[in-house]
């Protein structure tokens, strides 16, 4: 399993400025890759442009969205183009998961249909694909579009339909920031649907943890997942209760992630504070994440796109 590190783009009040320097640090420590989520109407970065800031200041750290929302992105060729655009910046290290998104207000700003969530997701996996493949021309000649640039695709989904979609576009699955009930039922749900579309190899799956360490992980991590999710919101208490802010809970999830067979583990930030970058690092050395071999944890080592 590999480990990874979230930028700090949804965390209220961070210093936008400090995303180069989090991408340079994490690169430096050994991270071997590099995420960011997605709200629109939230305070939070847009991450496909923070993860082309960090695509620019970084050279073999890989990059994920897990995941990035289409269902309110009502331009499917805008969107092939943006992430086309990422991946070429990155020399082919962005690895993009997607979902349709649950914010209803996000819907709701962007005009987007509330329901049919299934088709829309299908129509727009088709046109990426057709973007990518040089489909898509202005009528007068080549393609204006960067269709060099192809990234890998992860779904996500929590039903059959959404693992066959997988199955069928992507590379692999991206599992919710939560319950280990939800991971296990999605890897064997995918892995069915993988064998089922003929499909070599074994889908990658790829989840994420929010974590905080320092002596004050606890309050920050509790006060982050309240502002984001609501404190009185159902969510709250199963994603809080499957945070990282110690030691022992970052050992024990590491452990339980690598056997339920997460090939990629993204750790997003409850602090944006920059020392979480290095306290990370220290707290992964600490549990023996880097050297211990009934982990088969491996960071800093990148990935062939």
């Amino acid at each position: 399993m590999k480990i990874g590190i979230g930028l700090p783009v949804a965390i209220p009040g961070r210093d936008a400025r400090e995303v180069t320097r989090w991408a340079k640090d994490s690169e430096r420590l050994g991270f071997h890759s590099l995420g960011s989520i997605d709200r629109l109407i939230y305070d939070i970065l847009d991450p496909l442009v923070s993860l082309g800031v960090a695509a620019a200041v970084t050279e073999h750290v890989q990059l994920f969205t897990s995941i990035l929302n289409v269902g309110w992105r009502n331009n499917s060729i805008l969107l092939a183009k943006q992430l086309a655009t990422v991946d070429l910046i990155s020399e082919g290290r962005l690895t993009a998961g997607l979902g349709i998104g649950g914010w209803p207000d996000d819907f709701a700003a962007s005009g987007a249909p509330t329901k049919g969530h299934g088709k829309l997701f299908d129509d727009t996996l088709t046109e990426l694909r057709r973007v990518w493949d040089g489909e898509v021309t202005s009528g007068s000649g080549p393609t204006p579009l960067p269709g060099a640039g192809r990234p890998r695709l992860l779904i996500g989904g929590l039903i059959q339909p959404g693992y066959a979609r997988a199955a069928r576009f992507g590379h692999g699955w991206v599992a919710p920031m939560l319950s280990r009930e939800f991971l296990a039922d999605g890897v064997e749900g995918v892995t069915k649907e993988w064998v089922k579309a003929g499909r070599p190899g074994k889908p990658q799956i790829l989840t994420g943890r929010y974590f905080c360490c320092g002596p004050d992980a606890q309050t920050l991590t509790s006060e982050y997942v309240a502002h984001y999710y609501g404190s009185e919101s159902p969510f709250y208490g199963p994603v809080r209760a499957d945070c990282l802010d110690s030691d022992e809970r970052l050992r024990e999830e590491l452990i339980a992630l690598s056997a339920a067979g997460v090939d990629d583990l993204v750790l997003y930030p409850s602090s944006s504070r920059i020392d979480q970058v290095h306290l990370l690092a220290e707290a992964l050395e600490r549990v023996g994440a880097r050297r211990d071999p009934t982990f088969k944890f491996t960071a800093g080592q990148a990935r062939a796109a």
